[in-house]
């Protein structure tokens, strides 16, 4: 899911991170939003509406919206479309509002 080749542009090679994503070990690379990550990785879905339970993928990857709301290192609403990937922080799928 990663755009590796490009007529024009030019994607030099980054370091690799790893980090747990609902208990499993994913990687992404410095530079990477936790969103982007996951979405290289294949998550598509990063929420759910809270009454329909909906699925919520990358919407505004702006840090407007809440589309992207997940547990972050045990922190609950953490917008994962604006905050860096670190090595070793743990991303939880979060359900509902959180915990508070």
């Amino acid at each position: 899911m990663r755009i590796k080749d490009h007529p024009i542009l030019d994607f030099p090679a980054k370091r690799e991170v790893s980090f747990t994503y609902d208990g499993k070990t994913l990687y992404g690379v410095e530079g990477d939003t936790i969103a982007s990550a996951l979405h290289a990785n294949g998550v598509k879905k990063l929420s759910e509406s809270i009454h329909l339970k909906r699925p919520r993928g990358f919407y505004c990857a702006i840090g407007n919206c809440a589309s992207c709301n997940m547990m972050v290192d045990d922190k609950p609403n953490t917008r994962t479309c604006i905050t860096p990937l670190k090595e070793g922080m743990v991303v939880e799928s979060q359900h509902g509002k959180g915990k508070v």
